[in-house]
């Protein structure tokens, strides 16, 4: 679970790589999976996240308190 982003689920995608002759290998796209640490006001401490790039506009957009609070209840509800 190294390239798994904990805000968007992000996870690496899978396809061929094809060279200019046509021959196809495998290989696999990563997401920009980046670890950011951030402070919760309502808890007094800060929590470190595995977030993308992506995940990391979301935080901005929606606030670090709420997309806490939807981690953690996607945690209980996958228990």
């Amino acid at each position: 679970m190294s390239a798994h982003c904990q805000v968007t689920g992000r996870a690496p995608s899978f396809g061929n790589a094809v060279s200019h002759s046509g021959r196809r290998t495998r290989r696999r796209w990563s997401p920009n999976v980046q670890r950011k640490t951030y402070y919760l006001p309502s808890e007094g401490r800060r929590i470190t996240l595995r977030v993308s790039a992506k995940g990391i506009k979301v935080v901005d957009r929606d606030g670090i308190e709420a997309v806490v609070a939807r981690i953690r209840a996607a945690e209980r509800a996958g228990r």
